[in-house]
């Protein structure tokens, strides 16, 4: 599904001036944030400071670039805010990486992002976006099903079994966590499953790190792609 995203990136390019143009806008959202490109349409961001390290890695490729660019941008800001020289516990540290799927319809990039800022316990957690190319917007968890649907009494149960069978977790998670659609905002699509991400400590006890769990789009409501 990779190869029609690109053609349609590209043919829209050609209708603007051309390919170099869609190199150029990777160029310079790379760049804002300090980074250079690599192979394969990902950007990286290394730098090296006494109060702080920071390793960024994420797609330039994606349809709606700008909102990652903001994301990390807006993580980046707030990280070097607080990693002062006279911060404890110094160089902190920043870093993110990132995976891209696709479905017929939708493309997804998911950043993972570790953050260790002196405190006890490091945090893993998960940004992710999706998009719909034939509609060319964003796809989020409330325009994902139809009106009036209740994905989540079919979801939750399979994230629930799904999360214990990865981490051998053997408590329960609570109905009121697991039926919050606050948790299932981070999410890729692919043809077979809409694959969800939880941050560290969200379903789980923070011990069992950041997870994610794959749903097969059989065993849920219809999409609304």
């Amino acid at each position: 599904m990779r190869t029609f995203s690109l053609a349609a990136l590209l043919a829209a390019g050609a209708l603007i001036g051309g390919p170099t143009i869609v190199v150029a806008s990777a160029q310079n959202d790379c760049a804002a944030l300090g980074g250079a490109l690599e192979s394969g349409n990902v950007c990286h961001v290394s730098v090296t400071k006494p109060a702080y390290t920071m390793d960024l890695r994420f797609p330039t490729d994606y349809p709606d670039e700008q909102a990652i660019v903001d994301y990390l941008t807006q993580n980046r800001d707030g990280f070097v805010n607080v990693a002062q020289p006279d911060s404890r516990n110094l160089p902190y540290e920043m870093d993110a990486t990132s995976q891209t799927l696709s479905s017929a319809q939708t493309q997804s990039a998911v950043l993972k992002i570790f953050q260790d800022v002196g405190g006890a316990h490091p945090m893993t957690w998960y940004k992710a976006f999706t998009y719909d190319l034939a509609q060319r917007k964003p796809v989020t968890f409330d325009t994902l099903f139809a009106p009036g649907v209740q994905p989540l009494e079919a979801i939750f149960p399979i994230v629930q079994r799904e999360l214990r069978r990865q981490t051998g977790f053997t408590g329960a998670i609570s109905t009121g966590d697991g039926m919050d659609p606050s948790h299932y905002q981070n999410f890729a699509i692919t043809d077979d499953a809409v694959i969800f991400y939880f941050g560290q400590g969200e379903l789980l006890p923070s011990d069992a790190g950041a997870t994610s769990a794959a749903v097969p789009r059989t065993a849920i409501p219809p999409l609304q792609l």
